[in-house]
């Protein structure tokens, strides 16, 4: 990860710091987005955490992030733990550096895919997706808790599965976990420790010989599975849908004339599979949280969701009545600040310059933006950890910084398929709540895990037909 000049004022850090190993001794493996936080916590909206030879500064507070998300001073930095998933995604639109020719273009031929005709293309199988998580849930009302973050990944993972290339994982038909499935986590799990290296490389790759030969093998399997996919959509070409891969398969980028070639289009489905599931199903699952232990909002909601499909009948919704689900956004937009489920972004500057007037900033170097942290600045009120919706209220969010709510990104580089997880999550939390009632396991506290995104640990809910 590149660091903030040397010659700049010194930033505050955690006060074991030790030489060689750094600030090793306030690291947390398994939980570094809550423990960037509790760092934030104690020593300010920017500070410094050394790792070995790594130096990462860490910026929370208002003023400082809105500088950074100035697009004619900085751009996306791809960082150590980007640069650890590159295996995986290689040069897709999350992990491409700026310069790599492919993000352009894949980004330039993507784009009609998340057009309003697009989602509305879309919406069908959404619905019919979200309808196999009701089937799955009906059978469990008044007896079995469901285990929620296992379940939204399945919804979640189906639809972009369907929606963007026609590929079924069989998730509500089977009980076992899906290969590719266990792949892809065992391989982000291996990203995501591969940012905490020994500082002796030999030594590192000994100990994880066997964790290496796993991945490569994971690696493999999930290129093995895209490339079929890819493959019989090619040879049956009466087969041809305006999805995500049929644009990818057939359209000229329309400012080099060139197309994607297969192991480009290889790396943005699996891209597009990853996070195109994983943060949706971790707002999915925070947001079934907050509704199950907020019951007025729940009710409030729900009083929104009658008004539009009265209590008893089977909601059959089309796809212009899900943005007027106004307070149902609220929900996900507050569930959103307090846990994004993408916990941050790195900006690096375009040329020499100065951060905040104190701290110099060369060219390349580059600062963490950490967006929990950010959703908790004191603009947010004097009590920015209470879950409440009407903090976007239309007036309300006029009031604040346009730059203190970043969810899906920033700049050029921000989530490309934005519109389609609020489609689809808004959506499904409609049906959900329309059909039950949320009971939470009463001596439950939030766990947040973290892998490449935020998803809580170990949350159940029992469901009651309303």
């Amino acid at each position: 990860m590149a660091v903030l000049a040397v010659d700049r004022p010194s930033l505050p850090h955690p006060p074991r710091r030790i030489p060689l190993l750094g600030d090793v001794l306030d690291v947390d493996v398994t939980k570094p987005t809550q423990n960037a936080m509790a760092c934030a916590q104690r020593l300010g909206p920017v500070y410094e955490r050394k790792i070995f030879n790594y130096v990462f500064t860490f910026v929370s507070g208002a003023d400082l992030a809105t500088e950074l998300n100035d697009e004619s001073r900085f751009q996306k930095h791809v960082g150590i733990a980007l640069r650890n998933l590159r295996p995986i995604g290689s040069d897709g639109l999350f992990t491409a550096y700026n310069s790599e020719p492919n993000w352009s273009k894949a980004h330039n031929i993507l784009m009609p895919a998340f057009t309003q005709s697009a989602m509305r293309s879309y919406h069908q199988t959404m619905l019919d997706t979200v309808r196999e998580l009701i089937g799955h849930w009906d059978e469990r009302c008044d007896s079995t808790p469901v285990e929620v973050t296992p379940d939204m990944t399945k919804v979640t993972l189906e639809t972009i599965g369907r929606t963007g290339f026609g590929y079924e994982f069989g998730s509500f038909d089977r009980a076992e976990q899906d290969p590719f499935v266990g792949a892809m986590i065992r391989s982000l799990t291996f990203a995501q420790k591969a940012s905490f290296t020994l500082p002796i490389p030999l030594l590192d790759r000994a100990i994880k010989r066997k964790a290496i030969r796993r991945n490569k093998a994971d690696l493999a399997y999930m290129a093995h599975v895209v490339d079929e996919v890819i493959r019989s959509r090619r040879a049956n070409p009466e087969e041809h849908r305006d999805d995500l891969l049929g644009l990818m398969l057939s359209t000229e980028d329309p400012e080099s004339g060139e197309r994607l070639d297969d192991e480009n289009v290889r790396n943005q489905v699996i891209t597009f599979l990853i996070a195109g599931h994983e943060t949706s199903s971790g707002a999915l699952s925070f947001a079934l949280y907050y509704l199950a232990n907020n019951p007025e909002v729940a009710e409030r909601a729900r009083a929104e969701i009658y008004a539009m499909w009265p209590q008893g009948t089977d909601p059959d919704p089309v796809f212009e009545q899900i943005p007027k689900l106004r307070y149902v956004r609220r929900v996900l937009d507050e569930t959103l600040r307090l846990w994004p489920t993408a916990p941050g972004y790195m900006r690096e500057a375009r040329e020499d310059t100065v951060l905040g007037g104190r701290y110099p900033m060369k060219a390349g170097e580059a600062a963490f933006v950490l967006l929990p942290q950010l959703h908790r600045d004191p603009v947010w009120g004097d009590d920015p950890d209470a879950f409440d919706p009407e903090r976007f209220l239309p007036a309300n969010v006029r009031k604040r910084p346009g730059h203190v709510y970043k969810p899906f990104g920033t700049g050029i580089r921000s989530c490309i398929g934005r519109q389609f997880a609020i489609h689809e999550i808004v959506m499904a939390l409609a049906l959900l709540l329309h059909r039950y009632d949320l009971e939470p396991e009463p001596d439950y506290e939030l766990d947040v895990t973290e892998l490449l995104t935020l998803k809580p640990e170990g949350f159940r809910l029992r469901l009651h037909r309303r």
